[in-house]
């Protein structure tokens, strides 16, 4: 069954180009706490508090055996931050999918992108006042932060749609993830400064502190560019009588309508189902990689902090590169180069030495080079098997897909961890998410695809 809904008009892409600029902004917006909270300080920095409270005596150094009780579940204070994480992506799962068919039907998308990340950003910087062994207060706020960004990143996503045509989208995707690997790259430069210089004699947990409200006030102040740059973007027109049913009924109703029109598209359906594994890889990858090297391989937080910086600028030249790729190869080559290439990195993380920074560095920059090119070109991949004017219904499948076994990428890495006391089994472990989602997207007839959608098939596919 093909589509219905007719690919926009090229003058219709014209008139919207203009939003571009704007749109970009929030990549370099999020960006900040994806990088300096969520990938670099707040799960080390949780870990302890959630050390101190199962173990206050604990002498440096030494392992915590101790367990903490969490809803009268003992749980590892090693293995809080994966499994809150575990929860987070899971109730994400849930909400985002009420939110893409909501912010189909906004009539402002800007609005409704803005107040996501606001209330996010308010979490984010009430991280600051995480001090102690108040672990669940960390919890918390972790848990909403990333309902939140997922929730943003929707709305956002689907922006992509309306403002560049099927051969621009692999261009200005990957320029958006570049500006944000920028953006994150800069702030985190200025709070490894701050963790590593110290000045005005702050200690450590006071750095980490200052650069954890760092994070949410970036978040909030350039979330700002965007909201009033694509204020008069307007969101797709209903007939009058999904109109007269209402923002919220209206999108339960059409909720339903997109879960039995999916069917309808089996390549969309499968790229979904490959996404939903390489990327849970991904995600776990990124948010263990500062505990692995903190717990591990007993490195530095300065060394942590500087291998993530390496990381950030490396990807902003990936992600225009894997962009410049997917131009002559098509995106769908290019995803499955990048997914060969995160399979070596983890088999290679699993070899490498305790305290061996410089080994760890080089790896850092591998990621670096297939990070940005990997999401940026899945997200406009995607862009091309869905049908016009359901963008946000679909990509908060999407959304939904990166967090559908998100939680069991994060649960695996937490439980072998806890079976085996050793992030390096719990790390190699991940190899398979990478090696089911290539062999799945491998199946994938992207112009097949394409064309079920009702969409304009791109030069290069």
């Amino acid at each position: 069954m093909t589509s219905e809904v007719a690919a926009a008009p090229a003058d219709s892409y014209a008139q919207n180009a203009r939003y571009r600029r704007s749109w970009y902004w929030y990549d370099w917006a999020n960006s900040a706490y994806v990088t300096t909270t969520a990938t670099v300080l707040l799960g080390p920095y949780l870990t302890s508090v959630a050390k101190e409270a199962a173990c206050p005596e604990l002498a440096e150094g030494a392992k915590c055996l101790t367990n903490l009780s969490v809803l009268g579940v003992p749980v590892d204070p090693g293995s809080l931050v994966p499994y809150t994480v575990t929860a987070a992506t899971i109730l994400s799962a849930i909400v985002l999918i009420f939110v893409g068919a909501i912010a189909d039907r906004s009539p402002r998308p800007a609005r409704l992108l803005g107040g996501f990340a606001w209330v996010g950003s308010l979490a984010a910087s009430l991280m600051f006042f995480l001090v102690g062994s108040n672990w669940q207060l960390g919890v918390g706020l972790m848990i909403v932060a990333a309902i939140c960004l997922g929730s943003a990143q929707v709305v956002y996503d689907a922006t992509l749609c309306r403002i560049a045509s099927p051969d621009e989208r692999d261009a200005v995707s990957s320029r958006g993830w570049a500006l944000g690997y920028l953006g994150g790259g800069l702030l985190l430069a200025l709070n490894l400064a701050l963790v590593t210089l110290k000045p005005f004699g702050l200690d450590t947990e006071t750095a980490v502190r200052i650069s954890l409200l760092s994070a949410g006030l970036w978040w909030a102040l350039f979330t700002i560019i965007p909201v009033k740059g694509m204020w008069d973007l307007r969101g797709v027109e209903r007939p009058v009588v999904a109109r007269e049913a209402g923002v919220v009924g209206g999108s339960v109703r059409q909720l339903w309508d997109t879960f039995r029109e999916l069917r309808a598209f089996p390549q969309t359906m499968l790229f979904l189902l490959a996404y939903l594994f390489f990327n849970d890889g991904i995600q776990t990858v990124i948010g263990a990689s500062s505990l692995y090297g903190a717990e591990e391989l007993q490195l530095e937080q300065e060394q942590l902090i500087a291998t993530i910086l390496v990381v950030q600028f490396v990807a902003f030249g990936g992600a225009l590169l894997f962009g410049r790729l997917a131009a002559r190869i098509g995106a769908w080559r290019s995803v499955l180069l990048s997914l060969v290439l995160w399979t070596v990195t983890v088999a290679l993380a699993f070899l490498v030495p305790e305290k061996a920074f410089y080994p760890f560095l080089a790896l850092g920059v591998l990621i670096g080079i297939v990070l940005g090119g990997s999401q940026a070109l899945s997200r406009s991949l995607f862009s091309q098997l869905i049908p016009r004017n359901r963008e946000a219904e679909f990509f908060s499948l999407y959304q939904a897909m990166e967090r559908g076994t998100s939680w069991f990428g994060t649960l695996t890495f937490g439980l072998v961890h806890q079976l085996t006391h050793s992030y390096r089994w719990a790390i190699i472990a991940l190899v398979v998410f990478f090696v089911l989602g290539g062999v799945l997207l491998a199946r994938v007839d992207v112009r097949k695809g394409i064309l079920d959608a009702g969409n304009e098939v791109p030069r290069v596919v």
